[in-house]
């Protein structure tokens, strides 16, 4: 049995208060609008309740455990599909409103008034666990608390999914006295979740691994937020005397890796410096002009970017081709700075996440191209990944890649300690490409594009020596310095033959 009971301390006991109280004020009619905050409630439920759905596993035969509940407007949709939902919110009118409309309706429904922080569940009891605009309303420390006790209820492969308001307040209702509402920054949670453990009796180790987390495009596209956030997580088994630090340079995780060191804000914004604004990868807006048009991109279309960065290849697509972008990426900072520019985009429709796009499940046939650029040099397995790739597209979909890539002659030793310090899995073009076609991909091009990446980097290395003044004022002498090193390596690189440049193209029959 997993023991519930009280905050740990007497700060986060006041916090729980203070939300009692403020939603015992606010919830005066149980009306939709009273949950939401919002004056736009219906329509905003409208349009985002379809788009939750579609995210959630299917639950056929699974058993559900929904954690603030409010007045059940996600309980019925799970008790349709689930063998049983336990359904939970701390506000008895609240409860009773959500009885009193999916009672009748659905009998696999247990409705509980009670708090969060109070509930005693048995371990691996639930196949998946539902919460939406929940952990907001806990302090810091119930936060941790709740993710291992989260961990502890659901079974092993199971998944965990919570919606959460970030950064600021959403709903246009004004509150009416106080809002003690926690709107944190989304990396808060990314943390909380990812380092949750648990050990179960039998000494095994548990934690969790991120399918996905997203905003929501409904907020996005009405009311210009980026800021509602949803995570998909699976608990998994932890091997004995697991230690990831060491695989990653000391970090746990292949995304903490690269934001806190390849990917930090500030190499982020260097690298932009150079590239081009919203821009992380060779030739910025330039090669985007040149490369997109490949595709032959359609209005309506549905475009999966892989590594999308800041943002600036699925900006151009959705802005000049009216498509619709779904930008994944591993890094969390790359993808909380896309999103904040996410509303210029002014046609089509741009959504970024972060996932890991080894581990990412799309169904069959879900896009009609998938367009990377320089970001599977990260990837060890790559076959597999090209295979997952075809498998998303549809039939005469399009993929277009371009990548860091190797020659085929012996490497240098400088070239073995960049490949090594930056954790890439690099292939000759030649090899590149045969492993699309390994995939089923047919007209593969793969072409080497070493000698258009070495003239890009070296206008871009006399563009920074140009600006050296204010790249030393936005940044500093060492950020100038490293850059004009990490650039002028490439070059080397490439001219020795180590390193090269690859643009590839495959159709899906």
């Amino acid at each position: 049995m997993s023991q519930g009971g009280p905050a740990s301390n007497g700060d986060d006991a006041a916090v729980r208060g203070e939300m009692k109280a403020f939603w015992e004020e606010h919830c005066t009619t149980a009306s939709i609008q009273d949950v939401m905050l919002d004056s736009n409630a219906e329509v905003l439920d409208g349009a985002e309740k379809p788009e939750i759905s579609m995210m959630l596993p299917s639950l056929k035969g699974l058993r559900v455990l929904e954690l603030g509940a409010g007045i059940g407007r996600y309980t019925g949709f799970l008790a349709e599909r689930a063998a049983h939902v336990h359904s939970v919110d701390f506000i008895e009118k609240f409860v009773e409103k959500s009885r009193a409309i999916n009672g009748p309706l659905h009998s696999n429904v247990d409705f509980i008034c009670g708090d969060v922080m109070q509930l005693e569940l048995e371990d691996n009891s639930f196949d998946v666990i539902f919460s939406n605009w929940l952990l907001m309303y806990l302090g810091d420390a119930e936060v941790e608390q709740l993710a291992v006790r989260m961990l502890r209820w659901v079974k092993p492969g199971g998944q965990i999914f919570f919606r959460e308001s970030c950064l600021r307040q959403s709903g246009d209702r004004r509150r009416k006295a106080f809002n003690p509402t926690k709107y944190r920054d989304p990396k808060h949670y990314h943390h909380v979740f990812e380092t949750a453990r648990h050990q179960s009796s039998d000494s095994e180790a548990f934690g969790l691994e991120l399918n996905f987390s997203r905003c929501i495009r409904a907020y996005l596209q009405m009311k210009n937020n980026p800021h509602q956030m949803c995570w998909s997580w699976n608990k998994v088994a932890l091997p004995e005397d697991h230690k990831p630090e060491d695989e990653f340079f000391g970090c746990q995780t292949m995304r903490q890796f690269l934001d806190d060191q390849q990917y930090s804000i500030n190499g982020i914004l260097r690298y932009e410096k150079m590239f081009g604004r919203n821009y992380v990868s060779t030739g910025g807006p330039e090669t985007t002009a040149e490369f997109v048009p490949m595709l032959k991109l359609q209005t309506g279309e549905q475009v999966l970017d892989v590594g999308s960065g800041l943002g600036g290849g699925a900006l151009y697509m959705a802005e000049n081709y009216n498509v619709d972008v779904v930008g994944l990426d591993l890094s969390t900072n790359m993808v909380h700075i896309a999103l904040d520019r996410a509303i210029s985009c002014q046609s089509g429709s741009v959504l970024y996440e972060v996932s890991d796009v080894t581990k990412r499940q799309f169904p069959e046939a879900s896009y009609d191209v998938i367009y990377s650029r320089d970001t599977l040099l990260h990837i060890p397995n790559k076959a597999e990944v090209f295979k997952m790739f075809y498998r998303w597209l549809r039939p005469g979909g399009r993929i277009l890649i371009s990548d860091y890539c190797c020659g085929e002659g012996e490497w240098a030793d400088d070239f073995k300690a960049y490949v090594e310090q930056r954790h890439y899995t690099l292939h000759s073009v030649p090899h590149y490409g045969q492993l699309l076609r390994n995939a089923g991909f047919l007209d593969v091009v793969a072409d080497d594009r070493s000698k258009q990446f070495v003239d890009i980097l070296e206008r871009e290395i006399k563009k920074a020596k140009d600006e050296r003044n204010e790249l030393i004022k936005e940044f500093s002498e060492k950020d100038y310095q490293d850059l004009l090193t990490g650039w002028t390596s490439k070059v080397h690189r490439v001219n020795k033959g180590n390193q090269c440049w690859g643009l590839f193209y495959g159709r899906k029959p």
